[in-house]
């Protein structure tokens, strides 16, 4: 998917750029300071530990704004694959070469393009990490899991921002009462 990308807004890209920072749960800061040197290909692994942003018309790459921001992501194999196909694919990249030499601003510019061409709803570049998030809970994912990979300092941000996400477990509850009910009935009788 990222094999011989540019980010001409043509060249699909910017889509797999989009595409990709969903797989990661980055913020754009994390994800534009990325450099070949931070990924383990051996152990399918990427080391968050700065990031990018712009001022006065200078580059600045600076450590993560809390400690837990600092951290080790898993990622799948096949993610894995297509970050290597893209450094390969870029002859002779720098270890400590950014893998994506652009801006903040350009990351939102083009999504808005894409968006309006493909015709659907239009939402922020940090709303991915959101949809992130959702299908991780949709998938069963229990929340300490996903603070560490969101790089959270707390677990009450990732409660106190994904909460409501969380299906009523109320039904749940009460479904594995009856079933252990039902496995030793005469539990909870009480007789003398």
């Amino acid at each position: 998917m990222f094999a011989g990308a540019s980010l001409d807004e043509n060249s699909g890209a910017f889509c797999e750029l989009k595409a990709n920072f969903f797989r990661l749960i980055l913020t754009k800061a994390e994800l534009l300071a990325l450099t070949p040197a931070d990924i383990n290909f051996e152990r399918n692994q990427i080391s968050i530990t700065k990031t990018y942003y712009r001022t006065e018309r200078k580059d600045v790459i600076t450590e993560p704004k809390t400690k837990q921001s600092v951290r080790t992501i898993e990622i799948p194999e096949f993610l894995k694959q297509e970050i290597k196909q893209f450094i390969e694919g870029h002859y002779g990249m720098p270890e400590n070469e950014r893998l994506f030499p652009i801006v903040q601003e350009a990351v939102q510019h083009k999504m808005k393009q894409n968006m309006v061409k493909a015709g659907v709803k239009k939402i922020r570049v940090h709303d991915l990490r959101h949809s992130h998030v959702a299908y991780l809970i949709n998938k069963g994912i229990e929340p300490i899991l996903i603070k560490e990979r969101l790089g959270h300092k707390d677990i009450r941000i990732t409660l106190n921002t994904y909460g409501h996400l969380y299906p009523n477990q109320q039904r749940r509850i009460a479904d594995l009462l009856d079933n252990e009910q039902e496995k030793s009935p005469n539990s909870g009788n009480c007789q003398d």
